[in-house]
């Protein structure tokens, strides 16, 4: 199959998409990536939604959606915006429509722009396998295309915009049954439709490929760009986001991993970063991750082109396949290396930022869920006994002049790698960038049963050279593990988080890297309070990123929806509340949805989902099943313990507290 999905994967290209104009503001082609959200007030509320939508303008926004999930929203579009630009406010609206053709087809009457969901526009999930002939099949196909049609004339006849926006999680049985659970059925899913508008001379139209699993979210739309090439349709503008992303740092990171990966590539015309939070605070996720490619082409150090074959599949997740050393590589999780090399003095309870934990009281070291593998010290070897379960490496000279304790394991530069005569018997790692990649040292390395490589890059195109180093090894038939170290200069905290979660994440959902550590090249004059809180950002930051890119599972996962007009509850604060009963659980997936819409197909990824289902009212299920039906909201969170205790998934909390003047 043709691999080619974005513009190049070695120099910061953006793909010149078709121009779609919006309510006059266009997408796409040169035009700049936009931002936008979605209000949470009931669509009824017409005050309610003029005020958050004009706090969404101020916050960033450039295009705002609403839901109108019946016909009386659908009519209401017009009364907001109506008031809207009584106050001067023209920002484009987008309704948000699911299930309902007919107030889609007069909310395209009303508004710049509307949303279908092809899962759920006169098609249906009601989780039934249907055997289809190639003839039942077309015929299915016909009824739709011709509840479709109408849509398309109004939108053409009005200059309305068309988002067809797929959704992982409600992808209609029919697709199912034909395509299963995967990228493929999701793009085909959008062709479908996509195809009827080319063939009505309907081009304003803007795809979405969403879902909460990054990994999927970003082998769909590099399908579909692969897709539309191949099918010779036109190169529409595309939209990016990653359902059900969560809260606070858990819902950046997976937004960014998801979102950024495809940004790096030089796809997406416009951006929505789906937190389970005000949706003011979305945009300026969203600003934050577009703002990094403005200047990339001009800053970027030019990469040399991959000479031969691409050695990965990007529409697919294979691992690359590593020979394990010590407990690095092969089918082992990868890794977290936490840096302290920075730290003065390092002293036991100093381990706490790594995630390991000493007890002066007990005299012992207790790991939490985000406990390091790894800790670099550099040329400050740790003073003491590391706890067990952490091991701990040291520059070359370091560990050759310690005395090559066999608990320490040596990292060398190049140079020192070519030419040391001593190293340790089971594990050394080096460090490498893509120049230092020579014939000889891919030799060497090849050759190596105990070399781990330490990949880094100052390029500003960061994520891709990596990328290309890792082909390198590839193509020379390396297989040692490779650890991908980002270092980042004085960023703030919040782009430390984003841009880390696109570089180190991108690489993971290729299938690449045994392993990561996050360095920040900070100001030497901080206080050692400032080095250890700035360190224990960066070890919580990389278990994060492992877990949205789903190649390490250590703590409980969210897959909780944004908010918006259909949430029949107060999902930030019941998203906080489950997280306070459940957040020591391990590796286990929970949805929290709003309403039936962003309902069991949303969370599809989910081992137990928590689902409005009416005021006051909560459906339970484990995975797409619902298992206890209107659970009074109030007891809803103790039955869905109940539930994994009787699945023998629950465990109860530890709490460890240090005596009074420990």
């Amino acid at each position: 199959m043709n691999k080619t999905y974005c513009p190049s994967l070695t120099e910061y290209k953006r793909r010149v998409s078709r121009v779609v104009n919006i309510g006059g503001l266009p997408m796409g082609g040169d035009y700049p990536i936009r931002v936008q959200s979605m209000t949470t007030v009931d669509t009824m509320d017409t005050l309610g939604s003029v005020e958050q939508t004009l706090r969404m303008v101020e916050a960033g926004c450039e295009y705002v959606r609403i839901t109108a999930p019946s016909m009386k929203e659908a009519q209401n579009l017009l009364e907001i915006k109506k008031e809207l630009r009584k106050r001067g406010c023209n920002v484009p609206l987008i309704a948000d429509i699911h299930f309902t053709p007919n107030a889609a087809e007069l909310a395209a009457r009303i508004v710049e722009k509307v949303r279908v969901n092809p899962g759920n526009y006169a098609d249906k999930k009601k989780f039934e396998e249907i055997e289809y002939t190639d003839a039942t099949y077309a015929a299915e196909v016909e009824r739709i295309r011709e509840r479709f049609r109408p849509l398309v004339k109004i939108c053409k006849q009005h200059g309305t915009a068309m988002r067809i926006g797929t959704n992982h999680g409600s992808l209609s049985d029919r697709i199912l049954s034909r395509y299963g659970d995967t990228p493929l059925g999701m793009v085909e899913s959008a062709l479908e439709f996509l195809r009827l508008c080319e063939e009505e001379n309907y081009y304003d139209v803007v795809l979405s490929m969403k879902a909460s699993n990054t990994q999927v979210m970003v082998q769909a739309y590099r399908l579909l760009v692969q897709k539309l090439d191949e099918e010779g349709l036109q190169p529409y503008p595309l939209h990016l986001g990653v359902t059900e992303a969560g809260e606070a740092e858990d819902g950046r990171i997976k937004s960014a991993v998801g979102i950024g990966t495809l940004l790096e590539d030089g796809l997406g015309d416009t951006v929505r970063v789906s937190l389970t939070e005000a949706p003011e605070a979305e945009a300026p996720v969203a600003k934050a991750l577009i703002d990094r490619y403005t200047g990339r082409a001009a800053l970027a150090r030019p990469i040399a082109p991959l000479v031969g074959e691409e050695p990965i599949n990007p529409f697919q997740y294979f691992r690359r396949v590593t020979r394990e050393v010590a407990n690095l590589g092969g089918q082992n999780v990868p890794r977290v290396i936490t840096d302290v090399s920075r730290l003065p003095n390092l002293e036991y309870a100093d381990l706490r930022a790594a995630g390991h934990l000493y007890s002066a009281f007990l005299d012992k070291f207790q790991m939490s869920d985000l406990g390091a593998d790894y800790v670099y010290t550099g040329q400050r070897p740790a003073p003491f006994m590391l706890p067990n379960g952490l091991k701990e490496i040291v520059d070359y000279t370091a560990w050759r002049d310690a005395g090559q304790r066999a608990d320490h394991f040596p990292v060398f530069t190049p140079a020192e790698f070519a030419g040391a005569p001593t190293r340790h018997p089971e594990l050394n790692f080096v460090f490498q960038t893509l120049a230092s990649l020579t014939q000889p040292v891919l030799d060497q390395l090849r050759a190596d049963s105990t070399a781990v490589v330490i990949l880094h890059t100052d390029n500003a195109h960061a994520m891709p050279e990596i990328r290309r180093a890792f082909f390198e090894l590839m193509n020379a038939g390396v297989t040692c593990p490779v650890i991908i170290n980002r270092q980042f200069p004085a960023l703030t905290p919040e782009e430390t988080q984003l841009y880390a979660a696109t570089d180190g994440g991108g690489l993971l959902l290729d299938g690449l890297g045994d392993g990561l550590v996050l360095s920040t090249e900070l100001l030497p004059e901080r206080s050692k309070t400032e080095w250890l809180t700035t360190i224990e950002g960066l070890n919580q930051l990389s278990f994060g990123i492992l877990q949205a890119a789903r190649t390490r599972m250590s703590k409980t996962e969210y897959i909780s929806c944004p908010s918006c007009g259909r949430t029949l509850f107060d999902l930030q604060e019941t998203t906080a509340m489950i997280r306070k009963r459940t957040d020591h659980l391990k590796g286990i997936k929970i949805g929290i949805m709003g309403c039936i819409v962003n309902g069991p197909g949303e969370m599809a990824d989910a081992d137990y989902g928590y689902v409005g289902v009416g005021k006051g009212k909560i459906s339970l299920y484990r995975g797409q099943e619902v298992i206890k039906k209107s659970v009074p909201e109030e007891a809803a969170v103790d039955e869905l313990i109940e539930l994994m205790r009787e699945d023998g998934r629950w465990i109860e909390k530890e709490v460890v507290e240090e005596p009074v003047g420990a």
